[in-house]
């Protein structure tokens, strides 16, 4: 089959902040944007395919994370999102940041409120073909049954729970990728964890046969119910990274810790970046200044 790119433009306004750029989208547009990728995915002849489509939703972590170093060149987990064709903002701090620093995002766009979204959705878009990969052994099987008793409409064609170290073995990567192009999926939900999501993602999106994946964090646990996220109100008070650091201090109190150090530094330099920007939009010069002082990731 050969993959050729989509002409259509993703209709929404894009930013930069933190060196990171983000789409300026709500829930349901993100929603209508997918659905459009796996519309064109469906109406194209299976010898002329879309390109494949990956989503990513950053937090706090992955900022700092894509943060240039200059003892290297850029990192793979920054090529992974140039390579994003919808970044939306999962954490609630760069949303609040967006605010002061403008553009503003209208809205936290979490994976683990898109994938219930897009399910949601599916009976009305003519159903939906999914695939979920990652989790431990069982939990994706869980969270198929509790999908099939609450979103009807939504067909799991393929559930894949990979051993700890698989992605360094490259004939376990090939067998996955078999599989799931395999079984055709208009939607993949990757739940990997960061990094690891997003690295896979980036090294083998363009060798698979699926209409869009999404780099989910801990959907598929939520989905099993093996997870449970914070409760609404908390969520709305942007404090759901509390409750996840608490519930599992041991692989996330660190990451958390790091974050909640760095992120102030992050908005000083932010902006200091912006005093530069009116500074030269004072001058009268009619290039985009964020350009020219960053460059802009991805595509576009």
């Amino acid at each position: 089959m050969i993959a050729v790119a989509s002409t259509k433009p993703i209709p929404v306004q894009r930013t930069v902040l933190f060196n990171t750029r983000i789409d300026c989208v709500t829930l349901d547009q993100a929603v209508d944007q997918i659905f459009d990728w796996i519309g064109e995915y469906r109406r194209a002849d299976e010898m002329e395919l879309p390109a494949n489509r990956y989503v990513l939703t950053p937090n706090v972590d992955h900022v700092v994370r894509l943060q240039p170093n200059r003892k290297r060149n850029r990192s793979e987990f920054s090529r992974a999102y140039d390579g994003a064709s919808l970044v939306v903002a999962d954490g609630w701090p760069i949303v609040a940041a967006s605010r002061l620093f403008g553009p503003s995002l209208p809205e936290r766009v979490a994976g683990s409120d898109l994938t219930p979204a897009l399910l949601s959705e599916a009976a009305d878009r003519g159903g939906l073909r999914l695939f979920l990969l990652g989790g431990m052994p069982g939990v994706p099987e869980l969270a198929a049954r509790r999908i099939a008793e609450q979103w009807p409409q939504v067909e799991v064609v393929g559930i894949e729970s990979p051993r700890h170290g698989f992605e360094q073995d490259e004939q376990e990567n090939d067998r996955l990728c078999r599989v799931i192009s395999a079984a055709r999926p208009d939607l993949l939900i990757v739940g990997l964890g960061s990094p690891k999501q997003e690295l896979w993602l980036h090294r083998y999106y363009d060798r698979l046969d699926a209409a869009v994946a999404i780099g989910a964090g801990a959907t598929i646990d939520f989905l099993a119910g093996a997870q449970i996220r914070a409760p609404k109100w908390v969520q709305r008070i942007g404090m759901e990274w509390a409750h996840r650091a608490l519930s599992d201090p041991k692989r996330l109190g660190a990451r958390y810790a790091r974050g909640l150090f760095k992120f102030p530094l992050l908005c000083a330099a932010e902006l200091l970046n912006c005093r530069r920007r009116s500074i030269v939009r004072v001058d009268g010069t009619d290039q985009d200044v964020g350009e020219r002082l960053r460059p802009l990731r991805g595509k576009a």
